[in-house]
């Protein structure tokens, strides 16, 4: 039996991931996540691959309030107010965005030593940079397992590669077939379309964030020949096709 491990979550991407007991999935992914990202001066989108200080932040929105908990315990706490919108570079993509108004920018730009700022999509759109608007990303943790092998160490941190959802009972990379197909996670169904290619965000430390795992060339060592949709693949993403609530402990089905 397949069942979900982990759900993990931030409202403002490239920030630590928060494990969380249940999420509402629907057509923009789980509600709360990735609703807001950081740009420089220069408008293009900031990430924990560029700046891996970000992963020693803490984010907690609870709409309108937004919450951003610093590594040394401070916390920054305000209504979301937004401001005009930016023309912004999300990835290769030109995404508007509207600036978020209030206390962010000085501590933020402090942390990660440049100037930033916080945005939020436009038009109700979600920061992910793959599959559609709201896609939802699942690991198993017999990947997981299979990856630590390769690397000797005793375990990998699901956190390391930004996944929604952690699920256990299939064999390493048995979630490579599911795509193509849909899945019924609890209350909600999702249909997979393609492989997750990782980036070098993935050689960070979900918390500290300094490069501390070669997983790029441990996924090229051993997944490098595999056929996939996108290279270096470690997970798969899909879209919601039925909407639901997911709890830790649901079972996953595939009809």
């Amino acid at each position: 039996m397949t069942t979900v491990t982990r759900l993990s979550v931030t409202p403002v991407k490239g920030t630590r991931l928060r494990s969380v007991d249940s999420i509402s999935l629907g057509p923009d992914g789980a509600a709360g996540d990735r609703r807001f990202y950081l740009i420089d001066e220069r408008n293009q989108l900031i990430s924990g691959t560029r700046l891996g200080a970000l992963v020693s932040l803490v984010a907690d929105f609870r709409d309108p309030h937004l919450t951003l908990t610093f590594p040394d315990g401070r916390s920054v706490e305000d209504v979301v107010s937004l401001g005009d919108a930016v023309q912004t570079q999300f990835f290769s993509d030109t995404r508007t965005a509207r600036l978020i108004e209030g206390p962010w920018s000085e501590p933020l730009s402090e942390l990660v030593g440049q100037p930033i700022r916080l945005v939020k999509p436009d038009d109700g759109a979600v920061a992910v940079d793959r599959g559609p608007s709201g896609a939802v990303t699942l690991i198993s943790r017999g990947s997981l397992e299979r990856l630590s092998v390769e690397a000797e160490v005793p375990s990998v941190d699901a956190r390391r590669f930004r996944m929604l959802v952690e699920v256990d009972g299939l064999e390493p990379h048995g979630e490579d077939t599911w795509i193509g197909r849909r899945v019924r996670i609890g209350e909600a169904q999702v249909e997979f379309g393609g492989n997750v290619g990782r980036c070098a965000f993935t050689t960070r430390d979900p918390e500290s964030g300094r490069v501390d795992l070669k997983t790029l060339h441990l996924l090229g060592q051993y997944r490098g020949e595999v056929e996939t949709t996108e290279p270096l693949p470690f997970g798969i993403y899909g879209a919601v096709v039925e909407p639901g609530v997911v709890h830790v402990g649901d079972r996953v089905t595939v009809p």
